[in-house]
């Protein structure tokens, strides 16, 4: 993935449609010359709709697209016709995308299933026409409701990573060699620190035609949670895997204070990271003898496994897949029990809002001022208009 096109963080605008207004219509034809009410329903406004895709890896399609305006709801009309709902704009993101207000910053909702959709910010309701508001008393009402009016919300879209096992470690202590080693990824591979600048993604096979997914993520120094090297902007990505892969090169001075540095700094950023699965790898074994590495050994933390690897020799990949396996085995087997292949789409779930009736002009509807009155009954406090018409005679 080309580090131009790896795109987490976007901004947008979305705008909902506003619902169409309800029809002040009365029946007439040959046979009646003054029938009743018969005002249809205004279609409701378009939602901006998020749908889950896995084969959507970033949020490259949305990054030139500032704003999402969804369709306006059709007014009803005569006859009891519903007017036409306003169109839907659905946008397809990679699963692990975060939903927040851009001022709030609060969490709204979270993709995490292909197929999943999601409303963040749902149409107006349409309005009813006058044949709902006919009864004994009042059989001419001449009146109907507004539709709703759209919202215009600014939203945040953040994508956290979804993979089996992220790597975690300091830069140049071999995340990238050891992802090209076990995977066909190819990410940059250099000896200057920071060269993996965003991650990367790669499917690692292992026994009996089983696979898993590995993430390198970028590196982490002391004081990443502060803001320092690259700050707490790839942290996140470490948030969704199922399980953490400490990479330590085995020329490092002092190996256990490299581990209990980036603990630190998870735990620094977020302490529900400390409950994952964890592993410890000692990369660059080929520079070690039997002696050194049987020394360093005995300073290994021994609540988790630890075993010596190289990337470029390969001594030590197989044992460490096994290890990957035998930890994430088990929540695998939940995810495919959760989420078949093919998953069919789920039905909206749309969040309650506030919203304002239109009090556009009724021209803009499709009716004169003159026509009809447009009542407000979303609003309690609003009483309908009385008729000037006695009840027993239709105009």
């Amino acid at each position: 993935m080309a580090e131009q096109n790896f795109v987490d963080f976007v901004r947008i605008c979305c705008r909902s449609g506003s619902g169409g207004s309800g029809s002040v219509h009365f029946y007439r034809d040959k046979l009646n010359a003054k029938g009743g009410p018969d005002g249809g329903d205004g279609g409701r406004g378009g939602h901006i709709i998020l749908e889950g895709n896995r084969n959507v890896w970033t949020l490259l399609s949305l990054k030139f697209r500032k704003h999402i305006i969804a369709g306006d709801g059709e007014s009803g009309s005569g006859k009891k016709s519903h007017g036409a709902d306003g169109k839907d704009i659905t946008l397809q993101v990679p699963l692990g995308t975060v939903v927040r207000d851009a001022n709030a910053m609060a969490l709204e909702g979270e993709i995490t299933q292909h197929g999943e959709r999601l409303v963040i910010t749902p149409g107006g309701r349409g309005g009813r026409g006058n044949f709902h508001f006919r009864n004994a008393v009042n059989q001419s009402p001449r009146y109907a409701q507004p539709g709703d009016a759209g919202l215009e919300e600014w939203k945040v879209l953040e994508l956290k990573v979804l993979a089996d096992v992220g790597l975690v470690g300091f830069p140049n202590a071999g995340k990238s060699t050891l992802l090209a080693a076990l995977s066909a990824a190819r990410p940059e591979i250099a000896d200057y620190p920071f060269t993996t600048l965003v991650p990367n993604l790669g499917i690692v096979a292992g026994r009996d035609n089983q696979s898993f997914v590995m993430a390198d993520i970028p590196g982490i120094i002391e004081g990443a949670h502060r803001g320092k090297g690259l700050g707490t902007r790839f942290l996140r990505h470490i948030e969704r895997n199922a399980s953490l892969l400490f990479l330590v090169p085995g020329d490092a001075e002092d190996i256990r204070n490299q581990y209990r540095i980036l603990l630190e700094e998870l735990e620094k950023y977020n302490p529900e990271l400390l409950d994952k699965p964890r592993i410890l790898a000692i990369s660059k074994a080929d520079l070690l003898d039997a002696e050194l590495e049987k020394w360093l050994s005995a300073e290994l933390p021994a609540e988790i496994p630890c075993l010596f690897i190289s990337a470029v020799t390969g001594y030590g990949i197989e044992a460490l897949k096994d290890i990957i396996w035998n930890q994430i085995s088990s929540s695998i087997r939940d995810r495919d029990a959760r989420e078949p292949l093919e998953m069919a789409k789920q039905p909206l779930l749309i969040p309650f809002r506030e919203f304002t009736p239109n009090q556009g002009p009724a021209a803009a509807r499709g009716h004169r001022e003159d026509d009809f009155l447009v009542w407000n009954e979303w609003d309690d406090s609003v009483t309908p208009p009385s008729d000037d018409f006695p009840d027993d005679e239709y105009p």
